[in-house]
């Protein structure tokens, strides 16, 4: 029992580790760590188990590399934030700003959501506007009138991201109360940030999961072959 419960940890951690390497290349990704903890069990009198529990997955919240694009509504968020994307569930957030017009030139991620505004609506460009500019800030201005803004994109921040569940295509959902983000953070023009994982660090966690997972299966096929010896000799007894 004791083995089994390792061997089911060891491979919750390898299918976090395969995921991180899967989205090392994914826009705004952050790393996935499995926290366990230690369960005790007393199956009878002064006897004590002590095996593994899977008790969450923890995003390392650690900033990825900004890479500069040539695309002007290519986003990235240097700080503690999200965008907000409206869905048919409600706005849900994200780090990837990946942003395009859609047909109606509304700022867009790369599903089709709008990006909402501090008050709660999208961006709409105008259709003779041919440059955007979004400052630190998160304003947004064009050619035809650079003092006055179209919209602000709206950047929030929550006290516990940890609580913050993935739904896909880089987004999260939340049941906690939006903040404004902090004002340090800025919006960074023409440029995407990187996943924050680490390729040589995730490949060196899988070859030691494996080990571990090797070791657990021998304890398991040790353990059936000592019951199979002692079911044998008590056939031959009787």
């Amino acid at each position: 029992m004791i083995a089994l419960s390792r061997q089911m940890a060891v491979q919750r951690k390898l299918d976090v580790v395969a995921n991180n390497i899967a989205n090392m290349n994914t826009v705004g990704f952050k790393q996935e760590r499995v926290q366990f903890a230690e369960f005790l069990k007393r199956p009878g009198f002064n006897e004590q188990l002590s095996m593994v529990q899977d008790r969450a997955t923890v995003r390392d919240m650690t900033p990825g590399r900004l890479t500069a694009t040539s695309n002007p509504l290519d986003l990235a968020i240097n700080g503690t934030g999200y965008f907000v994307v409206d869905t048919v569930n409600g706005p849900h957030y994200s780090r990837d700003g990946r942003f395009q017009l859609n047909e109606q030139r509304q700022i867009v991620n790369l599903g089709g959501l709008p990006v909402l505004n501090q008050t709660g609506q999208p961006i709409t460009v105008p259709d003779t506007a041919a440059r955007i500019q979004v400052d630190s800030a998160g304003y947004v201005t064009t050619e035809l009138n650079p003092n006055t803004p179209i919209g602000r994109i709206n950047l929030v921040s929550f006290q516990n991201e940890q609580r913050m569940i993935h739904v896909g295509s880089g987004l999260f959902a939340t049941t906690e109360q939006a903040l404004p983000a902090p004002q340090e953070t800025k919006i960074q023009q023409g440029m995407t940030e990187d996943s924050n994982v680490t390729p040589v660090v995730e490949i060196n966690s899988m070859v030691e999961i494996l080990r571990q997972y090797q070791q657990a299966q021998k304890l398991i096929d040790a353990e059936v072959e000592r019951q199979k010896n002692v079911i044998s000799r008590i056939g031959r007894v009787s």
